[in-house]
């Protein structure tokens, strides 16, 4: 299998693309290696910041539904390699831009949700689908971008918006041609690497720590529900739906 990412580090910017076609579902292996790739380019003295960008049709669509329909046991592996993703982008101490196009739903939000600065294309699309997929997360990252009502609407109806309806929301810095988004993500980039790179990295920690809460330990506790609903018929029942293109059926349900 070819690489599913890349990573290019040119004048202190280190540019991470993910590519996994068809649509970006990262599998237990393909979180896992992306945690590691971010915390490289945070652990590389010749990084000052990141930018987070994919090629294809979407950003990110998330987990790969697939592979947990087969293996609902690896839900604790792709739990631990979203929850380290996350992590690496929000609590590294240098400064994440994520350029975001397409789809941009589940383990996408929370790329997104965890970055510093966000930038997306017109044609870009929010979603939060884990109801409909018999999981839950990115929750707490959802909030970091939009407020407590729209993310509810979002989470429980399982409705996109656009990226028009983001960009009025206030979460997202900008929104551009699809083929003007990674140009505009790398000159706010060599602005922040222009910077002293002891204060920027002051500045992100500083800011972290004023943040309402802790955003780790938020999308933790999602994942211990997570967990919880894998244990349950219907969460087996929406993954089977899903793979075999059906509605899902819970007429038999028992309160």
């Amino acid at each position: 299998m070819t690489d599913q990412f890349t990573t290019t580090i040119v004048d202190g910017i280190g540019e991470l693309v993910i590519c996994r076609p068809p649509v970006n579902a990262l599998d237990s292996i393909g979180w896992r290696t992306l945690a590691q790739r971010i915390d490289a380019l945070q652990a590389d003295p010749e990084v000052r910041v990141i930018v987070i960008r994919a090629e294809g049709r979407g950003f990110c669509a998330g987990v790969d539904i697939k592979e947990l329909q087969a293996h609902p046991e690896r839900i604790v592996a792709v739990n631990a390699g979203n929850y380290e993703t996350f992590r690496a982008v929000h609590r590294g101490h240098k400064p994440v831009i994520a350029a975001a196009h397409g789809y941009i739903l589940g383990g996408g939000i929370g790329i997104c949700g965890s970055a510093d600065i966000v930038l997306v294309s017109e044609d870009a699309t929010f979603g939060v689908p884990e109801v409909d997929r018999g999981a839950l997360g990115a929750g707490a990252h959802l909030q970091r971008l939009f407020p407590l009502q729209k993310v509810r609407m979002m989470y429980f109806t399982g409705e996109t918006i656009s990226a028009a309806e983001a960009y009025r929301l206030g979460g997202i810095e900008a929104m551009l041609p699809r083929d003007k988004l990674r140009d505009a993500a790398l000159d706010i980039a060599r602005k922040i690497a222009a910077k002293s790179p002891v204060m920027i990295q002051l500045a992100k920690e500083s800011l972290n720590g004023v943040e309402d809460g802790d955003l780790e330990a938020k999308y933790r506790w999602e994942q211990g529900f997570t967990a919880q609903a894998y244990l349950s018929a219907e969460s087996q029942e929406a993954r089977d739906a899903f793979v075999e293109r059906r509605d899902a059926d819970f007429s038999s349900r028992k309160d």
